[in-house]
């Protein structure tokens, strides 16, 4: 179901938001993250996505990406795709997930509602993409993104957000690389 928020211009950065459907939390644990990180970092390494900035939430992920050939939805749709199967299968494989059989049941109830051919459905359709069109564009969303694990009271400052690209703009050590944006990413005590 199509809205609003759309990429139309292929090789422009793009603000983007991916849901868990229902707002499952399935990111409060490490494995599941990782799985995400690994794909981000392959999409940056091989399918020619510029990542500038991300954060990794609960149920949630924002970006700041591009496209480097003229293709940002058919990467978006080929790492959502991936992600989806390899992070339920880690769902369904892992005997310590205590809440295994509640969040296959949401996501096999969630492709029902869709009509999805596929047994499951993980994220939900939309990507919420915004163009971003202005250096005062890229500064609030790189703000947005990388102050919303402090804004959800998990850490004082953004740099100390393990799952965010903050840490990247503070040079610090990070989990994955970046394209970083000239910009200075520091906390103002």
């Amino acid at each position: 179901m199509p809205t609003g928020y759309q990429i139309v211009e292929q090789s422009k950065l793009h603000y983007l938001t991916f849901q868990v459907v229902y707002w499952v939390d399935v990111f409060s644990r490490k494995t599941y993250k990782d799985i995400l990180l690994e794909s981000l970092q392959y999409c940056r390494q091989h399918k020619s996505m510029e990542i500038y900035a991300y954060v990794v939430m609960s149920n949630h992920v924002h970006l700041l990406v591009r496209s480097d050939i003229d293709d940002l939805s058919g990467t978006i749709r080929d790492f959502k795709k991936f992600t989806s199967k390899a992070i339920i299968e880690a769902i369904e494989t892992n005997s310590q997930e205590s809440r295994r059989e509640w969040m296959l049941r949401l996501f096999a109830h969630a492709a029902k509602r869709q009509n999805k051919e596929g047994k499951y459905q993980f994220w939900t359709h939309e990507n919420h993409a915004e163009l971003i069109y202005s250096n005062s564009f890229i500064e609030q969303k790189l703000s947005y993104i990388h102050e919303n694990p402090v804004r959800a009271g998990l850490v004082d400052f953004a740099e100390n957000y393990l799952y965010s690209s903050a840490r990247n703009y503070a040079d610090m050590e990070a989990l994955i690389e970046i394209d970083k944006i000239d910009l200075k990413w520091k906390t103002i005590v």
